[in-house]
């Protein structure tokens, strides 16, 4: 049984009130010593607790997992693959050790051996992730960009009340917060129709704020699915996701097979895996899922959908400039298609999955001004340009702007969970 715990200071570890990484958290990710060979393999399995991180793998060779009633071996490995495979017992029971260690250290382990100050630790990708599939979930920024381009009345496609809709990403690409984004070269057509195209550097790039879920558990054969009620015992956690988007490229290639090299480039991803028995907590009313009188079909509907009463954000900090805030939005609100839904429909077909797969929800954006989350929605595609601090403007993202994610959950009693940073800088096409 898990410690209990009423704040965020019932910890053998000081943590600042503010901390995303309070004792409530126990999230999971990977890291190397600064002072280690950049080859992977030296990258460590972690949780972490205030500004410390905790050496799983040095708490498995110390024998702290020995009565464990799950394979704690897994963290001599370097990524978190074959402990997502493990399952939710096993995922819930290691939580729950690793809560009660840095609440009380009842068996007085030596604590020292196991932290490390997060500012001698670089983070890596959690996991080695298979396959990417991106979502287009949050029901108001479908209809603010179809609004756009098709008005009112028509801002939702026929299908999307009937499914949630994506497609499929490349997992390559997917690169862990810090890492430096390249502005993509492509082939686009700025004049009218019948104007030739032309390769050149991407001058529509866009961040995309979205949240993703890694997969866990079995993964299902070929050919059978994931009914909804079973769907939710499959997602390991949520990560902060930056789906970077260069709209030039996209919208002369889109048409008809959708997404490729507008989206292929880069997507980041925070490094901390948020659990699903942290995010519980803070589960939140699912809205009612009626958009345009459609009523999802059987498959899709089920007793254990839910939304998380979630805090996002998108901060820009410009070259020699000073960060500013661009917009805020309620994940909860904001999202029409649940996780579970995601993932059902997506083996709907029979298609299989395997842990350590991601999936996107897509753009998370509100209805007001100030929630949108890309710049195609704040500036209207491109029309009305944002006022930053330092006097420039932005209708999409200058080379050196560094374009920051955050996100978090805290309940009445000040309890608090959160993400840390999903952040990448945009440096010059090569």
């Amino acid at each position: 049984m898990a410690a209990a715990i009423g704040t965020n200071n019932d910890c053998v570890v000081e943590v600042a009130g503010e901390s995303d990484f309070s004792i409530h958290n126990i999230p999971f990710g990977v890291f190397r010593r600064l002072d280690a060979m950049d080859d992977g393999t030296q990258n460590r399995c972690a949780t972490r607790i205030g500004d410390f991180v905790v050496d799983l793998r040095q708490l498995f060779e110390d024998g702290f997992f020995n009565d464990a009633g799950f394979d704690a071996s897994c963290f001599q490995e370097s990524t978190l693959n074959s402990f997502m495979g493990l399952g939710r017992e096993a995922w819930t029971e290691c939580r729950n050790m690793l809560q009660n260690l840095l609440a009380t250290n009842p068996n007085n382990v030596n604590l020292d051996n196991v932290l490390l100050p997060q500012d001698e630790v670089e983070m890596q990708m959690p996991a080695r992730i298979g396959d990417y599939t991106d979502f287009y979930s949050g029901i108001h920024h479908a209809t603010n960009v179809g609004t756009m381009f098709r008005g009112k009345e028509n801002a939702l496609k026929e299908n999307w009340p009937h499914m949630p809709v994506g497609y499929h990403g490349r997992a390559s690409s997917i690169v862990v917060s810090g890492t430096p984004i390249t502005r993509p070269m492509g082939q686009t057509r700025n004049g009218p129709v019948g104007t030739a195209p032309v390769f050149e550097a991407c001058t529509k790039m866009d961040f995309e704020l979205e949240l993703a879920f890694f997969y866990g558990g079995e993964g299902n054969a070929m050919g059978t699915r994931i009914p909804i009620d079973e769907a939710e015992d499959h997602i390991f956690g949520v990560v902060l996701m930056n789906d970077w988007s260069a709209r030039d490229i996209q919208k002369w290639e889109y048409v008809p097979l959708g997404p490729f090299n507008g989206k292929n480039y880069a997507t980041t991803v925070s490094p901390w895996i948020v659990t699903m028995d942290a995010l519980n907590n803070f589960r939140y009313d699912l809205p009612t899922q009626n958009a345009k009188d459609v009523t999802p079909l059987p498959y899709l509907q089920g007793s254990r959908l839910t939304n998380y009463d979630l805090n996002l954000s998108v901060a820009i900090h410009p070259e020699n400039g000073q960060e500013e805030q661009l917009s805020t939005v309620h994940g909860g609100e904001s999202l029409y298609w649940t996780f579970s839904q995601q993932l059902c429909h997506h083996t709907s077909t029979g298609c299989p999955f395997k842990p350590g797969d991601l999936c996107g929800t897509g753009t998370i954006s509100g209805p007001e001004s100030r929630t949108e989350g890309s710049m195609l929605e704040i500036s209207r595609g491109g029309k009305n340009p944002l006022t930053l601090k330092d006097g420039s403007t932005r209708a999409y993202l200058n080379d050196g702007d560094t374009l920051i994610l955050r996100g978090y959950c805290q309940n009445e009693n000040g309890a608090k969970i959160g993400f840390g940073e999903c952040r990448g800088c945009v440096t010059p096409a090569v």
